[in-house]
């Protein structure tokens, strides 16, 4: 199994559920790399748009590269009409970019999935000089606002929390500080800050968004899911996370 593709097998669940990006990220991001009309940009592994239409409304020449068949059939469907977007199916490990070269890179929560070895030296080669790379994911904070909720979930993972593979074994490790031990220079990280709530329903629907939870076999699986749901509607069916958006920063020396 290519657990690179595990999102794909649910779109329509992945593009309600999984968390966006703070306003002010995109702003700075923006800013930052100088994004606008002119501009060419490419998104690694958009999903399904999670971190696509604030860079794309600035009206920059959007390219992207989405390995699964369904969450590209869901960015046409939600972008297609946009004279500015481009995407094509395909590995962005194998795929021949061309001549292409782009004043930013960026991928949300996506690069961690391709090699280090094969995700720093190809974007180094497809940026301009002086280009930028920035990668940013989420870390969300559950057990701060209801420590006993936390506890309660901690629990029902250790009775079924039991899937194929873990996340950390899925991939190769991946660290993003290591871009500047491939030619990128003035690293940095950057961090905002939101808020999730969910009920207990959207709760156990964000949950199964998770590439390893997607992998949990039967009975495990449904038990989980149970469990999960039983915890927060005795909560008040009600869980709130404490989102921080983390971004780093790298460029392409002139």
């Amino acid at each position: 199994m290519d657990y690179r593709k595990v999102f794909d097998t649910i779109p329509e669940q992945f593009d309600r559920f999984r968390p966006r990006y703070s306003e002010e990220l995109f702003k700075d991001l923006i800013a930052y790399a100088g994004i606008g009309e002119g501009k060419k940009v490419l998104e690694i592994g958009p999903g399904t748009g999670q971190a696509t239409e604030p860079i794309l409304a600035t009206g920059c020449d959007y390219y992207a590269i989405e390995l699964g068949e369904n969450f590209y059939a869901k960015m046409k469907e939600k972008f297609g009409s946009c004279g500015n977007f481009h995407i094509v199916n395909d590995d962005f490990v194998t795929h021949d970019f061309g001549d292409r070269k782009f004043d930013l890179i960026y991928s949300a929560a996506t690069i961690q999935w391709i090699p280090e070895r094969v995700a720093f030296p190809k974007t180094l080669e497809l940026l301009k000089p002086g280009g930028t790379l920035a990668m940013f994911l989420t870390n969300g904070d559950y057990r701060t606002p209801n420590e006993e909720l936390y506890n309660n979930i901690q629990k029902v993972y250790d009775a079924y929390y039991k899937p194929e593979k873990l996340y950390k074994d899925m991939k190769e490790p991946f660290d993003y500080r290591h871009a500047t031990d491939y030619g990128y220079v003035d690293f940095e990280k950057r961090e905002f800050h939101g808020k999730r709530v969910f009920n207990a329903d959207e709760y156990v629907a964000y949950s199964g968004t998770h590439s390893d939870h997607i992998v949990i076999p039967e009975p495990y699986r449904t038990k989980l899911f149970e469990g999960l749901r039983e915890a927060v509607l005795a909560a008040g069916d009600k869980v709130e996370f404490l989102d921080t958006y983390v971004m780093y920063l790298a460029k392409k020396p002139e």
